[in-house]
């Protein structure tokens, strides 16, 4: 398998790309679409996710066939069909609604550092992930998520926290997703065998 990159995404076969970035060391599995998204450092999505409109934090983990920032239809109105808005699509003479289009592009969702989309899941527009949060496979994800919360359920709430509060607060302020390459490279066997609460006591100021 390819490496990842520092200065361009690995983009798998079949993907579509849309008014969308990618930071470093990115990855967007196979038959994915993204639009007019931000993938920020380390971020990546497996096989089949369908992104829009959306702020891919660092290190955001999301599994296959999820979907993030669905895009709505005019419910309120009389009819909510293409029609209204892909009006080019069925007359000649009309064109689409350029207002609608940016009213849908302007419901932004973002996902928080290192946070977890499982495997189905959907977050839908204008929701916020927290940092280290988790949404379980199949989670129809309405509201807010706090920092390091697990939620699940359709719609999805609150099953319980990671950690502690203190570990949180203590997690939070040492922000290891904003290190730097090569200080994650030299904490790599710690990230891989210490739990959270040995970590925080090895890299806190002025320990680190």
């Amino acid at each position: 398998m390819p490496k990842l990159s520092p200065s361009a995404p690995l983009v798998h076969e079949g993907c579509k790309i849309v008014n969308s970035t990618f930071g470093a060391y990115c990855e967007v599995g196979t038959g994915s679409i993204v639009v007019n998204s931000t993938f920020e450092d380390y971020a990546y999505c497996d096989r089949l996710a369908d992104i829009a409109n959306t702020t891919v934090g660092r290190f955001s983990n999301i599994a296959a066939m999820t979907r993030i920032g669905p895009t709505d239809h005019p419910y309120q109105n009389a009819a909510q069909h293409h029609f209204l808005y892909r009006s080019s699509y069925y007359w000649d003479d009309a064109q689409d609604d350029p207002e609608f289009f940016a009213a849908r592009a302007a419901r932004h969702t973002t996902l928080g550092a290192d946070c977890w989309i499982g495997h189905g899941a959907i977050i839908k527009p204008e929701a916020t992930i927290g940092i280290g949060a988790i949404v379980a496979s199949g989670a129809v994800v309405t509201k807010d998520v706090a920092p390091f919360m697990i939620v699940a359920g359709c719609p999805a709430t609150p099953i319980r926290a990671r950690f502690s509060d203190a570990v949180i607060e203590r997690l939070l302020a040492l922000a290891w997703w904003d290190w730097s390459h090569n200080a994650l490279r030299a904490a790599l066997m710690d990230f891989r065998s210490m739990k959270a609460e040995a970590f925080l006591e090895k890299y806190e100021s002025p320990n680190r």
